[in-house]
């Protein structure tokens, strides 16, 4: 028995396509955005999700408000979910801040930005909160944002910082599964955009057998 959580990043926007660092700024989904958004939503809820939460971002809830009308589901806002704060950088493109912070752009350390290991601990700790309010095998979709979400899943995971690599990005619309179970959080399935499919393999009966 687990409960199953799908971390669910935003559909496109137009700063997505310049390369801009968005961050806390409440930039909408642009036209594509919107159509994958329709389309992730159709899939996903056939998994019958039981609860949403969403990012406070409207690129966030607004992907998040196409699976509420398939499913009747209401949106759950939590301000925890947002994307890290780009400090001086938000709304510059990639070129911009390389030329301009050339030195802090070569180890990502963003001048009066979040600290990824906070924006670890608040996703994370937010995707535990809500988790617990599913009952066993019922699933959770939470909508937010491409570094959140990553951040967020390796410390859920309990990936040492230095490791934190290891996770690819999410591409826009897509989404990664981990499930709690008996022997803690579990990744399923990371930047997918099909279906996510229960696995079955000998490691995972061995693993329920001994726990």
């Amino acid at each position: 028995m687990s409960r199953r959580v799908v971390c669910w990043r935003h559909g496109q926007t137009r700063w997505n396509v310049e390369h801009r660092f968005q961050g806390h700024t409440d930039i909408e989904l642009d036209e594509t955005g919107v159509a994958q958004a329709a389309r992730a939503a159709s899939l996903l809820a056939s998994l019958k999700p039981s609860l949403i939460v969403s990012s406070d971002l409207r690129r966030a809830y607004d992907t998040a408000a196409h699976l509420a009308r398939l499913t009747g589901l209401d949106i759950n806002v939590d301000k925890d979910l947002r994307e890290r704060s780009g400090g001086d950088w938000e709304g510059l493109t990639s070129q911009e801040i390389k030329e301009r912070w050339p030195h802090e752009y070569a180890i990502w350390s963003i001048p009066n930005g979040e600290p990824a290991s906070a924006v670890a601990t608040r996703v994370a700790d937010a995707i535990r909160r809500w988790a617990e309010r599913i009952e066993e095998d019922q699933v959770l979709v939470v909508v937010s944002h491409g570094a959140a979400i990553r951040f967020g899943l390796a410390h859920l995971l309990g990936l040492p910082e230095e490791l934190w690599h290891a996770l690819g990005g999410l591409s826009n619309c897509s989404w990664s599964v981990v499930e709690q179970g008996r022997s803690g959080w579990r990744l399923m399935e990371h930047n997918a955009g099909t279906l996510p499919e229960p696995v079955r393999s000998d490691d995972i009966a061995v693993q329920t057998e001994e726990t």
